[in-house]
């Protein structure tokens, strides 16, 4: 399946900005199943340094820096992705304790490497009730990847999708109490619940294709950036994408942007500006199947 994609990040600012430098994770990546046909990315105030890089995780960054006074900061990113991943075989996957047992004596320090994915970063800590609630849908599977869907299953069926109950700066803790939030609080969840329980798992951001209700056309705009998890399976299966928002595992309607440690590696816009007061920000994302788009501009 090929996708056109569009997202548009606002930030108004109350006062100007005299001096800014920031991070931009918008750009999908080029593997993990899916091929980045074309890709731009367009900063509005013209930004005084513009950096494409990538990090150590090797997620697509826009490194900007601006010296001049601005009151706004727009960000517009296009890209053409053609996802052909399929689906993995979760009867297949090891036990959960075969693969905890496999990642204590794993050597490899790549980007991927399942060892960054295991201990604590600055949104996941150790939490003996969210490790206990992992595990008990572990324990009762055959195989950690059925038992990892089933994890993300439960969070669906047991958590309430609440936008405005939580916010950016919600810790994964009073998210776990809460049981409601949207879907960074979700992922946050499970993949605390996984790493407690020994299963290395990543903080996924990117984008879902998601279908108009039957009869109405596709709304301009409408959708948002989405968060999942990703479970290191084993080094057969390796990474395997899970969405405990919509309980499924990941496939062909997901296009990843960045996989890091928590939400704070992979934040849309990230870095410091000098200010004063509250911003407000806005974005706005549409993903397309090229079939689509083809009938629109027909």
């Amino acid at each position: 399946m090929i996708y056109d994609i569009r997202l548009q990040i606002g930030c108004a600012y109350p006062s100007a900005v005299a001096d800014a430098r920031h991070l931009l994770y918008a750009r999908p990546r080029n593997d993990s199943g899916q091929r980045v046909l074309a890709s731009t990315v367009v900063v509005s105030p013209d930004p005084d340094e513009h950096h494409h890089e990538h990090d150590f995780f090797g997620n697509p960054v826009e490194d900007v820096a601006f010296r001049r006074p601005h009151g706004e900061l727009a960000v517009e990113m296009r890209a053409r992705v053609r996802v052909d991943r399929a689906p993995v075989d979760l009867a297949a996957t090891p036990t959960a304790d075969a693969v905890a047992d496999a990642v204590i004596t794993w050597r490899g320090s790549d980007a991927l490497s399942p060892i960054h994915f295991l201990g604590r970063s600055r949104r996941i800590v150790p939490a003996s009730d969210i490790t206990a609630y992992a595990a008990s849908s572990l324990d009762e599977a055959p195989q950690a990847g059925s038992g990892v869907l089933a994890l993300a299953r439960r969070i669906q069926d047991e958590f309430a999708y609440e936008p405005g109950a939580t916010d950016v700066r919600t810790g994964v803790a009073e998210a776990f109490a809460r049981r409601r939030g949207v879907c960074q609080d979700f992922a946050h969840v499970m993949v605390a619940g996984l790493r407690g329980a020994g299963i290395p798992a990543a903080y996924v951001s990117g984008f879902l294709r998601t279908e108009p209700p039957p009869g109405q056309p596709r709304l301009e705009g409408a959708d948002s950036m989405h968060a999942w998890a990703a479970a290191w399976l084993g080094p057969d299966a390796g990474w395997v994408g899970f969405d405990p928002t919509n309980g499924v595992a990941v496939e062909q309607g997901h296009i990843i942007v960045a996989m890091g440690r928590d939400y704070d590696d992979v934040a849309p816009v990230a870095g410091v500006v000098v200010t004063a007061g509250h911003q407000q920000t806005s974005h706005a994302v549409d993903v397309v199947p090229l079939d689509d788009a083809n009938a629109a501009s027909d």
